[in-house]
């Protein structure tokens, strides 16, 4: 099997969170605006599409974490037309379900043999959107709108405009965090390199207080040293002094008795 591009699938699930959630508001709106005899069935069917709607944006969304993605608050774009007549309701609606079958098939050939189980759940997608299309084509058959038209109408074109446009701007917003994010990555290289320098300065300083200290011990030593030979010399020369007047006065007692002894 393939490797997994989780940047793209991370994107693709995204966007169909995005429609699903729009799909959410769009069939409660037309739930809403529903009117005429048969009213309540297409209601009904509206509710239930806008619960799906919601189950399939909450699906999308498990994964989209489960690969480490960041689920969005945004929903896609939803044109209001004004326009609430049964026909035109169900024309929208298969536009709608034309489109979120689109950015499923879109999904299946990105995962396709790179994950099973993201295969498995674009195909069961794409099979639950292929069955409320059909659902929708038996639908407007009663009021004899034709199936090729649905599959090729205006709103499905200005949705690839507008989500071509979304992912454009989203390009750019990356863009310029990635830029903020590597001007705030230099100012603190720029930071850490300013600390070291301080830090190399405040460790020469301190070596050059040390060596200072170092040479003034060195001295003082020397000092000491000088002063003790200083003292040992006096000493010395006290001792020779003592010994030399201790020798002179043991020569005039013995000069005073020969001259004893001879008188």
């Amino acid at each position: 099997m393939k490797d997994l591009n989780v940047e793209r699938t991370q994107k693709l699930l995204s966007r169909i969170m995005e429609f699903e959630l729009a799909g959410v508001v769009r069939y409660t709106h037309y739930s809403l605006m529903v009117a005429g005899p048969n009213r309540i069935p297409i209601v009904q069917f509206m509710q239930a599409q806008a619960s799906e709607s919601l189950l399939h944006a909450q699906q999308a969304g498990e994964i989209l974490t489960g690969l480490g993605g960041h689920p969005t608050l945004q929903i896609a774009p939803i044109d209001e037309t004004y326009r609430h007549a049964v026909k035109d309701i169900l024309e929208e609606s298969a536009a709608h379900e034309a489109r979120a079958l689109k950015l499923y098939k879109e999904l299946l050939d990105e995962v396709d043999d790179c994950s099973v189980y993201l295969e498995e759940f674009a195909r069961t997608q794409i099979a639950a959107e292929e069955m409320h299309s059909l659902e929708l084509r038996k639908m407007l058959r009663d009021i004899a709108v034709g199936v090729a038209g649905l599959l090729h109408h205006h709103h499905d074109d200005k949705a690839d405009a507008d989500d071509k446009a979304r992912q454009q701007t989203r390009a750019r917003e990356k863009a310029a965090r990635d830029e903020a994010l590597k001007h705030a990555s230099a100012k603190k290289g720029d930071k850490k390199k300013a600390d070291k320098k301080m830090a190399d300065k405040k460790a020469d300083k301190k070596a050059d207080k040390k060596a200072d200290k170092k040479m003034a011990d060195k001295k003082a030593d020397k000092k000491a040293d000088k002063k003790a030979d200083k003292k040992a010399d006096k000493k010395m020369a006290d001792k020779k002094a003592d010994k030399k007047k201790t020798d002179k006065k043991t020569d005039k007692k013995a000069d005073k008795k020969a001259d004893k002894k001879a008188g």
